[in-house]
């Protein structure tokens, strides 16, 4: 076993912003439908079938940027279909997003089908002129996919907007108690909706980097349940964007170092080091888990309530 040069920790480290990124975006979008009192379990569906829209328009355009559009489509519309399920129709929140998670698992395998042996056209190298050429900071990072920093933008973007301005304070307000919400004359409905969708979006652009920049290629069920981490991971960073950050970044780290390790010859079953990432998770939500009165304190008030206008 050789020791971690500063070669190999750059390079780490530079795995970690990428693979948190995955995480950091849906949990981000997870984040916005929570502020507005709706709570999503299908983000797994969402981020499948957004990765598969995202890996086709890629093949068939050759762009990028015409991929996460698609996978942002194709996250709003499945987002928008379950909220007007659960928001107007008033179904369980809980069983609808288990079922559009089954439902996107099956329509993505089965779209994906004639999918499977295609391959992207040459990826793009992208760096930041003057900062990747730096020693250790240069690889470590800026050399990553634009999408990163933008991820990073938006978390910064998204806290300023929830704590800073009226819009903020309203989807907060309609999270909080839609009663009192509606009672001053917002629309709860649309509001919600609204959140809903563009949570959606925001998994679709999370499962579309992931064939497109993560793992540029389509292989079935490849979000490998980084859907459920993002919904653990709302709850573990307090619906915090900030946290939301730093928790996607260590689940990236904790992934990233089971590779390394592997590459140190550390001799631990591999089947172990690859389920460290969700261990880790598990862990994690058991230890706020046992402080329960600090999350319901954090958590917005109807989360998961439906809401009757009139009633």
């Amino acid at each position: 076993m050789t020791g971690l040069t500063p070669e190999s920790l750059a390079l780490l480290l530079a795995a970690t912003l990428n693979a948190g990124t995955v995480v950091a975006l849906a949990s981000l979008g997870l984040l916005i439908n929570e502020r507005a009192g709706v709570l999503n379990l299908g983000a797994e569906g969402m981020m499948l079938v957004a990765a598969i829209a995202g890996f086709a328009t890629g093949v068939n355009t050759g762009s990028d940027w015409l991929g996460f559009a698609a996978g942002a489509a194709a996250g709003a519309l499945m987002a928008g279909a379950f909220g007007v399920l659960v928001i107007w129709l008033n179904t369980n929140q809980y069983a609808t997003g288990l079922a559009l998670s089954l439902f996107g698992a099956g329509l993505s395998a089965f779209v994906g089908i004639t999918y499977t042996q295609q391959r992207l056209p040459e990826r793009p190298h992208f760096a930041i002129p003057g900062l990747a050429d730096l020693p250790f900071v240069g690889p470590a990072l800026f050399r990553q996919h634009p999408l990163v920093y933008i991820t990073i933008a938006l978390a910064i973007g998204l806290a300023w907007f929830l704590m800073r301005s009226r819009g903020g304070l309203v989807l907060r307000a309609v999270g909080e108690s839609p009663e009192s919400a509606h009672a001053l004359g917002y629309r709860v409905r649309p509001i919600r909706l609204l959140a809903v969708m563009t949570g959606g979006a925001l998994c679709g652009v999370a499962g579309a980097y992931i064939s497109l920049a993560y793992t540029p290629l389509w292989v079935e069920g490849m979000v490998a349940g980084k859907g459920w981490i993002a919904l653990a991971l709302t709850t573990f960073a307090t619906w915090r964007p900030g946290r939301v950050l730093l928790g996607a970044y260590l689940f990236g780290g904790v992934t990233m170092l089971q590779f390394q390790l592997q590459g140190q010859g550390v001799q631990i079953p591999s089947q172990f080091l690859t389920m460290l990432p969700y261990l880790a998770t598990i862990v994690v939500l058991v230890l706020i888990s046992r402080n329960p009165t600090w999350i319901r304190i954090n958590m917005p008030a109807s989360l998961g309530k439906p809401f009757h206008p009139g009633a």
